[in-house]
C-alpha cells in the first residue's frame, strides 16, 4: 500500500466529514423519515430537516477546509514529485463541481439574490449527481485497493503512489 502523504488526523478528519456531508445531505430529502429510519432510537433527528440543514453547513466546513489545505499543498509541495492519477484527477473534479453548486445552492437561500426555478432545479440536479458520482469513484477506488489521489511523477523516479485521504 502506497504511503500516505497526509497526516493521520487529515485523513480521518477528511472521511468523518465526508460521512457526515453524505448522511446530512440524503437527509435533506425526506427518505430517513419515509422509510421509518427515523424512527429507529437515536436517529430521531434524520426526520427534522433544519437539523439536517445545520449539520450539512457545518460538516461542510472541515470538508472545505482540508480541501482547501491539500490543493494549496498539492501547487507548493506535492506537485514537485508526485501527479494527479486518472482516479485522483476524476475524484478532485468531482469534489471541485461539489463545492462550487454547494456554494451556489448557499447563494440561492440569501433573501437578497434570486434565482430563477429553472437554476435551482439545475443546481440541485448537479449537486445531488456530483455526491452519487463522487460516492461511486470513492467505490471504484477501494475496489481497486485504495487506488492514490497521487502518483510519482516520471521525473520523481520510484512507482508506488501516495494518498490524500
Amino acid at each position: 500500500m502506497p504511503k500516505p502523504v497526509a497526516a493521520r488526523w487529515f485523513r480521518i478528519v477528511y472521511g468523518l466529514s465526508v460521512a457526515a456531508l453524505a448522511i446530512s445531505g440524503m437527509a435533506q430529502m425526506p427518505i430517513f423519515k419515509r422509510y421509518y429510519l427515523a424512527d429507529i432510537p437515536g436517529l430521531g433527528w434524520l426526520a427534522h430537516y433544519f437539523v439536517t440543514h445545520h449539520v450539512h453547513y457545518f460538516a461542510a466546513l472541515p470538508f472545505l477546509g482540508i480541501t482547501i489545505y491539500a490543493f494549496v499543498r498539492y501547487l507548493r509541495d506535492w506537485r514537485r514529485g508526485m501527479r494527479l492519477s486518472a482516479l485522483g484527477l476524476a475524484r478532485a473534479l468531482v469534489v471541485g463541481v461539489l463545492i462550487a453548486s454547494g456554494v451556489l445552492r448557499v447563494l440561492k437561500n440569501r433573501p437578497d439574490l434570486f434565482f430563477g426555478p429553472a437554476l435551482v432545479q439545475a443546481l440541485d440536479f448537479v449537486h445531488l449527481g456530483a455526491a452519487v458520482l463522487f460516492g461511486l469513484l470513492v467505490l471504484a477506488a477501494v475496489l481497486a485497493r485504495r487506488k492514490p489521489y497521487l502518483v510519482a511523477s516520471a521525473a520523481a523516479g520510484s512507482g508506488g503512489g501516495a494518498h490524500l485521504g
